[in-house]
C-alpha cells in the first residue's frame, strides 16, 4: 500500500477498520499471521472495487473477511495434513502485574487461548456465526449472505456454536487462586515431588509442547507429571517470572546466559491444571516478545 497516498479516502477507509478486521480475522483463524494475509487480501479486493458502488465500507470489508477468512477453514477441513491442528495457537506473552479488581474477566477475556481452542472444534460455518454474531454484532443476515444460507440457519448455527462453547470447561478459578495452582505444579516439579504433581493435574490433563522436531502431545495426569519432573526438574532453567499468556496464567523461563528455556500457559478448572501449552522451540522463542527476566 505504499504506492498509494495517505490521503486517499479509499486508504484513510480501510486503515480506520485494519484493527478490527485483523480481530476478526485473528478470532476465525488463530493464526496472527493468517490474519495478516486474510486482511491484506481484503485490502487488495478493496482497492480493485468501484468504491462509489459500495454504501458501507466497514460492513462490506467485514464480509469480504468472512468469506475469505471461511474459505482458509473449510481449506483446512480438505486438507487434514495441512492443518492447524498441527500447529500451536500463537501466544501473545505479556507481563502478570498480579491480580487486579478486573483480573477474572482478563482470565475469560474472549480472545484467550482457551476460546480458541473451543472454537477449533466447530465447523467453519458454525465458527464463522458466532465469531461474526457473537463476538463482532454481524447481524444474521449479514452472516446467511457470507454462508450463502438463510436468515433461519445462520442464526440456528450461531446458536448451536453458543451452547458448545458455554458447555466446554472454561476456568472455575479466579485469577489468585489460579496462579496459586501454577505455583504449586512449578514448586512441585523443582522438588520432583510426583505426588504434589499428581494432586494439581486434572486425571485426563492434555500437555502440548512445541518442540524443534515437532509438536508433541502427552495425554493423562502420570505421563505429564513424569515429564514435567524431567523438564523442570533437570534444573535448566535459571529464571523465570510469572507472566500472562494469551488471557492465561503462564512462565517464562530463561536459561543461565539469558535465552529464554520455554513458555508455559496453563487451564485451569475446579483447581485443577487441565491443560498445558509449552513452547521450547528455540526459533520460536526467538521470534516472540518476550519480557525481560526478573
Amino acid at each position: 500500500m505504499s504506492d498509494t497516498s495517505p490521503a486517499d479516502p479509499v486508504t484513510e477507509a480501510f486503515e480506520a477498520q485494519r484493527d478490527r478486521l485483523r480481530a476478526v480475522a485473528y478470532r476465525m483463524l488463530g493464526s496472527h499471521a493468517d490474519a495478516e494475509d486474510v486482511v491484506q487480501e481484503a485490502w487488495l479486493r478493496l482497492s480493485r472495487q468501484d468504491t462509489a458502488t459500495i454504501h458501507n465500507v466497514a460492513g462490506w470489508l467485514t464480509t469480504v473477511v468472512g468469506r475469505i477468512s471461511l474459505d482458509v477453514l473449510r481449506s483446512r477441513q480438505a486438507r487434514p495434513e495441512a492443518s492447524y491442528d498441527d500447529r500451536l495457537p500463537e501466544l501473545v506473552v505479556t507481563v502478570d502485574a498480579g491480580p487486579a479488581p478486573d483480573d477474572d474477566v482478563a482470565l475469560a477475556d474472549s480472545v484467550g487461548l482457551a476460546l480458541l481452542v473451543v472454537l477449533e472444534s466447530l465447523g467453519p460455518s458454525e465458527r464463522l456465526a458466532f465469531v461474526l454474531h457473537d463476538l463482532f454484532a454481524v447481524s444474521f443476515d449479514e452472516i446467511g449472505k457470507i454462508l450463502g444460507r438463510s436468515t433461519a440457519a445462520a442464526k440456528m448455527l450461531a446458536s448451536r456454536a453458543r451452547r458448545k462453547v458455554q458447555t466446554a470447561e472454561h476456568p472455575a478459578a479466579g485469577g489468585r487462586e489460579q496462579r496459586e495452582v501454577v505455583q504449586a505444579f512449578l514448586a512441585a516439579a523443582r522438588d520432583g515431588d510426583f505426588e504434589g504433581l499428581l494432586r494439581v493435574l486434572d486425571p485426563e490433563v492434555k500437555l502440548t509442547a512445541d518442540l524443534p522436531h515437532g509438536v508433541v502431545v502427552v495425554l493423562g495426569a502420570t505421563e505429564v507429571a513424569a515429564g514435567a519432573q524431567s523438564r523442570v526438574g533437570a534444573g535448566a532453567a535459571a529464571r523465570g517470572r510469572a507472566v500472562v499468556v494469551n488471557a492465561l496464567p503462564g512462565y517464562v523461563a530463561w536459561r543461565e546466559d539469558g535465552t529464554p528455556l520455554s513458555v508455559m500457559a496453563f487451564t485451569i478448572a475446579g483447581g485443577r491444571i487441565t491443560d498445558i501449552t509449552v513452547v521450547a522451540d528455540p526459533a520460536k522463542l526467538a521470534a516472540m516478545e518476550l519480557p525481560e527476566p526478573e
